[in-house]
């Protein structure tokens, strides 16, 4: 493993997975919790923390085991041999050993984090543990050199398929009454109509907003000449469909998830753009048209698709926030305050969930009756790869629980695999999927 490392590492560089320097030796002094990397420690009377990769108490047994098995990854964390946390980080190259690595390490280091903030606030508790896999024959270059050749196949059939994209999303909308796909689970019922691109360009992220009698749709519109994103809307005409959407926001960075929302009378919007570390809220001086930066929200933070709400007089902001390396869709944090325009602070129990399938948001908070619902990305084999429905439990300044997500299926109405972000105002359903 160490020699397949060192020769990517000449591509891209060191890896998470590279090896370092000796720790220093000596007395740390008195601790309370003790965080043991190598599963040898001696107890010495103090709680210790130890991690498990795909069931393997080190790292390269762990990769060797998803690499044998095909096996989504799993960590867990026990604390004196108990489990009390587990994370399920998206890979976000699968071909790449050292890109994989990097993945995975970040998702074991928020797992850390995850699991100390929440001993110090006394909620480290046991979970269910997993069934332990079956242990696979072999050692990595036997399985290894297969899986890498699979991967080339799979990335040489996935560049001929997009042809001369590089990737492409669409977003399609209907208007219907009653139930929609929030409330069934399904992508069935009346049909949904694409936004039709000129092939220079695709949509994503749309979000819907009703005003006046009038619906307008905002949409990522990412133009292949420029490689970055920008804001455009369209307004839903008599005739049922909406025209060609037109930018009206644009920054020197990439802008995405256009949010946008009512409050206090005004219309605002908060984009994505973590790739400027920044969140900013946007407020309507002419809506649709003209749009102006009212406040920044966070600065110096990879935080994505950050998705607004307002809860007993209190503002949460709920996204995945990126530490460095790793997936920008797998390790939710949680901002809150007391007004719109802050000030925001992170919730005491940052990172609360490392998963691929149950973080990154999907659109607005969905209410049905008494519930509340996150719709969340379900990246488990590739980003864009599905979407579930997640039901709050509850949120408050010690605590952040979800149920498990419940899985939108495939349908008649949306002739894709899956979809990626779902919302609704009134009669207008949006949805969108990789193309």
């Amino acid at each position: 493993m160490d020699n397949v490392l060192a020769l990517e590492g000449r591509r891209f560089g060191p890896s998470l997975a590279s090896r370092s320097r000796p720790l220093p030796s000596g007395d740390t002094g008195p601790v309370d919790l003790m965080v043991d990397l190598t599963a040898t420690a001696a107890r010495r009377g103090t709680p210790v923390l130890t991690l498990e990769f795909c069931g393997q108490s080190s790292f390269a047994a762990g990769m060797t085991e998803m690499l044998a098995s095909g096996r989504l990854p799993e960590l867990t964390a026990r604390l004196d041999g108990v489990a009390v946390a587990r994370a399920r980080p998206m890979i976000s190259d699968r071909l790449w050993l050292s890109r994989t690595s990097n993945d995975l390490l970040a998702g074991a280091i928020s797992l850390i984090a995850q699991c100390v903030a929440r001993f110090s606030a006394g909620k480290l508790a046991p979970i269910a543990e997993s069934p332990a896999p079956p242990l696979q024959k072999g050692g990595f270059i036997g399985h290894y050199l297969p899986f890498f050749g699979r991967g080339l196949v799979d990335r040489a059939v996935q560049k001929l398929r997009r042809g001369r994209r590089p990737f492409y999303w669409q977003v399609a909308y209907r208007l219907i009454d009653g139930p929609g796909v929030a409330e069934t689970g399904q992508l069935d019922g009346k049909p949904f109509t694409v936004l039709a691109d000129d092939g220079q360009r695709f949509y994503a992220d749309p979000f819907v907003l009703e005003r006046d009698g009038r619906h307008f749709l905002f949409v990522e519109e990412f133009p292949y000449s420029t490689g970055r994103g920008v804001i455009s809307v369209a307004e839903l005409g008599t005739d049922g469909t909406f025209g060609v959407p037109k930018v009206v926001l644009e920054e020197a960075h990439h802008l995405s998830y256009p949010q946008v929302f009512a409050h206090s009378g005004e219309i605002f919007m908060i984009p994505e753009s973590a790739t400027a570390r920044e969140l900013v809220l946007y407020r309507a001086e002419q809506f649709p048209d003209r749009w102006v930066r009212d406040t920044v929200l966070m600065t110096d933070r990879d935080f994505n698709d950050a998705t607004l709400l307002e809860s007993d007089g209190r503002f949460w902001l709920l996204g995945t926030e990126r530490f460095g390396h790793g997936s920008a869709s797998d390790t939710m944090a949680v901002y809150s305050a007391p007004a719109l325009r802050g000030p925001w602070a992170a919730h005491a129990l940052n990172p609360v969930a490392v998963d691929h399938s149950a973080t990154r948001p999907g659109g607005a908070f969905i209410r049905q009756g008494d519930a509340l619902l996150l719709p969340v990305q379900n990246g488990s084999r590739a980003y864009g790869g599905g979407l579930g429905l997640m039901r709050l439990d509850r949120l408050d300044d010690f605590d952040v629980r979800f149920e498990l997500p419940r899985s939108i299926d495939p349908g008649p109405a949306w002739a894709r695999s899956g979809i990626h972000t779902l919302n609704r105002a009134g009669g207008v359903e949006v949805v969108d999927s990789a193309g």
